[in-house]
């Protein structure tokens, strides 16, 4: 692996383990990102949102740390479960609970799943919290009828008030990409087993396209996902003979310039080299369960 350094800026760890931690610390990821999703089944109460959005501040932000990755956070209700209209409601009044708490870069992801109005009305809704709070925006974009829903995220954000500049859709395809630059907007991309986009597809994207405004993320989950993902094709890429400087802007700078614009990514802490204490406790969990920590002596750089 090179030595670059990668940032993951669309992650869902919560649904990983400390074995992948310590993986992607080793390929020399340094930060996340963790948008606020669905678990796999819908949830039927708003006390299963309020543990989620506060473990995303809390444990797991904590629990990053104790690997050297710095774990940063976006807070919203994905647009599958904003169907459940009843509930989404609630979820909505809650929001500002968490959405404004330190280490939350972002509302997101939030958009479409199967186009609905139920969707619709929970996407303005947060978007009108960004703009009322100077926030940027991930959008989630559907797996169906994909370059639509793109257009319609854009259109309505557009419509909403949200600037280009802070607005990330993610998920894109080659049939999409064109459409997000155009609008000015962040176009990022999801490597992701068969179902969205592969190391070999983006590394010709980046050939067509260049490297402004383009993320690469993993959005690793509970299905079969690989948080190596970023790593992976940026060596791929290098591979290729794209240029170093491209592939660090797809994998690292980009998604610090977009999400950095939250005012809540300590450039300068990235560029130190972590300094790892074990021992440390969260309440009173530790991810050891009882084994020796690791506790590292401060580095002078």
């Amino acid at each position: 692996m090179s030595q670059l350094r990668f940032f993951d800026p669309h992650i869902h760890m919560t649904s990983r383990t400390t074995d992948d931690y310590e993986a992607m610390a080793r390929a020399g990821i340094r930060a996340v990102i963790e948008p606020a999703f669905w678990l796999g089944q819908p949830r039927t109460q708003l006390g299963s949102f309020v543990d989620y959005f506060a473990s995303l501040v809390g444990w797991e932000r904590f629990r990053a740390s104790q690997f050297g990755i710095q774990h940063f956070c976006a807070m919203g209700l994905n647009s599958k479960e904003a169907n459940n209209e009843g509930l989404a409601k609630d979820v909505l009044e809650i929001l500002p609970q968490f959405a404004f708490k330190e280490g939350v870069v972002a509302i997101g992801e939030i958009g479409y799943d199967e186009i609905t109005e139920a969707e619709d009305r929970a996407y303005r809704v947060q978007l009108q919290m960004a703009v009322d709070h100077d926030m940027v925006v991930m959008v989630h974009s559907p797996h169906r009828d994909k370059k639509n829903g793109i257009v319609r995220s854009l259109d309505v954000a557009r419509e909403v008030g949200v600037p280009m500049e802070k607005l990330v859709i993610d998920h894109n395809n080659e049939e999409t990409v064109q459409s997000v630059l155009d609008r000015g907007a962040w176009a990022a991309f999801t490597i992701y087993p068969g179902t969205k986009m592969g190391s070999e597809r983006m590394v010709e994207v980046v050939k067509r396209y260049g490297s402004e405004r383009i993320i690469v993320d993993s959005s690793a989950d509970w299905g079969v996902s690989d948080p190596l993902s970023v790593p992976k094709t940026a060596q791929l890429m290098l591979e290729r003979g794209l240029d170093a400087k491209l592939v660090e802007a797809v994998t690292w700078g980009n998604a610090l310039a977009a999400y950095g614009q939250s005012g809540q990514i300590d450039l300068e802490a990235l560029e130190r080299t972590p300094t790892i204490d074990q021992s440390q406790l969260f309440g009173d969990s530790s991810v050891l369960r009882g084994q020796s920590p690791r506790i590292d002596q401060p580095v002078i750089n």
